[in-house]
């Protein structure tokens, strides 16, 4: 991964310590999975949607990549954007 991404998967990360959100730094990508399984039981499908619509902040559902849509409680986000969007979401996602 470039610098510039490991800066802002770096800073995505240490913004979003304090949340309930569990992960391992991502590598090679600048999509980083969140695990929410201690927020809440709903499919990664429903929670993904009901973030965007409640929320105002997108993700990607895991499941979806898979053949049989297992659901492991992850979502994806891209921290490829600006520090101001970087720290807008970290700000929604330590208050979940």
């Amino acid at each position: 991964m470039s610098e510039f991404y490991q800066e802002k998967r770096d800073l995505f990360l240490n913004l979003i310590k304090g949340s309930r959100f569990k992960f391992t730094p991502s590598k090679g990508t600048y999509f980083q999975g969140l695990n929410y399984s201690e927020i809440t039981t709903e499919n990664d499908v429903a929670f993904a949607k009901r973030l965007t619509i409640e929320k105002g902040i997108a993700s990607i559902p895991v499941s979806v990549f898979n053949s049989k849509n297992q659901d492991d409680k992850v979502l994806r986000f891209c921290f490829a954007k600006t520090e101001d969007t970087l720290q807008k979401a970290a700000e929604i996602l330590c208050r979940i």
